[in-house]
């Protein structure tokens, strides 16, 4: 499923900058958001899904995703650094804030007008991409006041380059919300009991390899960790608002075995799951 998500709000600013310093695991998972993103790889390398295209990138790539537009950006874990860690920049903005812009300051609204905005994901080439990294970097480096000046800066280059390549154009994404409303639908209904991938490939209309690869792109996990993640998610609220036993539980969230409840809900709670009512109740 696209995941909508919500950048973090940050009070008092009128965009998102990020330098991100992370393990690869963390990096968001097939997602959108109402914003324009431009992202510069520092350190790592890997594959990139911006709406229907699949793209290596590596570090220097600046690429820019469109509002919407579904994207991730998935990080071979053999590129992380000493500390096992990937890095990048990262700008998101609402397009509001271009027209809003435009229509304050003229100087930019010169610089910008008659401007027909991308609907594709770019990927800048080389002069861009040296550029945008260069007023990134500057950027990081500045206060709020002194971001907001780079903006404005940015935004032209980023918009006005003509060297920049194909990276993406939106998917018709109506008939994958179908299946996959189709697929939380039947988990919700059978999650009691076990659910094969025949059972579940056949009730959306494709073969169990088919629906397995779709699956995997789409969540970004195995059908069988998304079911184990909803029974999870499901004895979790039981545990915090039901009175039964933990062994009750169990069964009635579709786990056959006691023990091996406890230990997968620690392996994703970090704690069992009478420590978890403790804690919540």
């Amino acid at each position: 499923m696209i995941i909508p998500y919500e950048l973090p709000e940050i009070k008092d600013h009128s965009f998102f900058f990020i330098d991100q310093r992370i393990t690869p695991h963390l990096e968001a998972k097939l997602h959108q958001h109402d914003a324009w993103e431009l992202y510069y790889v520092i350190h790592g390398y890997g594959t990139r899904m911006a709406g229907d295209t699949l793209q290596a990138f590596s570090a220097g790539d600046v690429a820019l995703i469109p509002p919407s537009m579904h994207h991730y950006w998935k990080y071979d874990p053999a590129s992380t650094d000493s500390d096992g860690c990937i890095h990048y920049l990262m700008v998101a903005f609402n397009h509001s804030l271009v027209v809003r812009c435009m229509e304050v300051f003229p100087e930019l609204r010169n610089r910008l007008i008659n401007l027909t905005f991308p609907v594709n994901a770019l990927k800048f080439g080389p002069e861009s991409s040296r550029v945008i990294r260069n007023m990134l970097s500057q950027m990081n480096d500045m206060d709020d006041l002194g971001r907001l000046c780079g903006m404005f800066r940015l935004l032209p280059v980023i918009f006005n380059s003509p060297d920049h390549i194909f990276a993406g154009k939106p998917m018709q994404i109506e008939r994958d919300v179908r299946r996959m409303q189709q697929i939380c639908t039947y988990v919700m209904a059978h999650y009691v009991h076990t659910i094969t991938l025949d059972e579940i490939a056949a009730e959306i209309g494709m073969n169990r390899s088919a629906f397995c690869s779709y699956f995997k792109r789409c969540k970004g996990m195995t059908f069988s960790q998304f079911v184990t993640q909803y029974r999870l998610n499901t004895a979790c609220e039981l545990l915090k608002h039901s009175q039964k036993q933990v062994s009750e539980i169990c069964f009635a969230v579709g786990f056959n075995d006691v023990p091996h409840f406890n230990r997968v809900f620690k392996e994703s709670q970090g704690i069992t799951p009478k420590e978890y009512r403790k804690r919540n109740t």
